[in-house]
């Protein structure tokens, strides 16, 4: 009878990620439903049909987010989304459609990798550990070990995360150059990013970011560039 109490708090907290789970894909899905259509702008669908020909795709579909924030999305179900921020930049000029298609690249990245659905999962088992901990370390440190719980499990979301932006870096470049746009465009938009998202990259240190930093992600891509020249 003990054992079941001692590990009761555990169980609790394992249940709650997996109902926060379903939850948040069930609420990401309605929110991407009710707020998104799909992108037509011929500049951009003459480039997304070079990179569908070199995955051997009749067509590559993405849809526009109706959000400001300039970003990208992979969602779960495996659909690639532009917010309407970011698209606005591109008609506006500061964004090339050579680079645009290159985020587009990097989410169809997330979706190859099973990153985009990964990532939920891990949503679920991240609200699971927090629970966890903070239920043991709010009682061996009475005050502090909530605090302490949610500081661990923002430091190992973050890893992962960006363990999987330079792997969907990777997968980006290596599509781009496949379909001969080149990774041109796509390092010249890390250069823009932290301007165009209002980032405060050189306030935050890097290992309490999500993705890497501008100068790392560029020298990862050059680094794998590199590789291909020597094989």
């Amino acid at each position: 009878m003990r054992g079941m109490i001692k590990f009761t708090p555990i169980l609790l907290a394992v249940l709650y990620g997996i109902a926060m789970y379903h939850f948040s894909a069930w609420r990401t899905a309605r929110e991407l439903n009710a707020k998104s259509t799909e992108l037509a702008d011929g500049r951009l669908k003459a480039l997304t049909d070079r990179m569908a020909r070199a995955l051997d795709l009749e067509r590559i579909k993405v849809h526009i987010y109706e959000i400001a924030p300039v970003n990208g999305l992979a969602a779960p179900d495996g659909r690639i989304f532009i917010t309407r921020g970011f698209y606005d930049r591109y008609r506006s000029g500061e964004v090339s459609a050579e680079e645009l298609a290159s985020v587009i690249a990097h989410e169809l990245g997330h979706v190859a990798l099973g990153h985009s659905r990964r990532r939920m999962i891990d949503f679920s088992g991240q609200n699971a550990l927090r629970a966890t901990l903070g239920m043991i370390l709010s009682r061996l440190l009475p005050g502090i070990g909530v605090w302490i719980a949610n500081a661990l499990t923002t430091l190992l979301a973050a890893r992962l995360s960006r363990g999987d932006e330079y792997e969907a870096d990777a997968y980006a470049a290596a599509l781009l150059t496949k379909s001969g746009i080149g990774t041109a465009p796509q390092k010249a938009l890390f250069r823009k990013l932290e301007t165009l998202t209002g980032g405060r990259a050189g306030v935050v240190p890097a290992w309490l970011m999500s993705h890497p930093k501008t100068d790392e992600r560029i020298a990862a891509i050059e680094t794998l560039e590199a590789k291909w020249l020597r094989a």
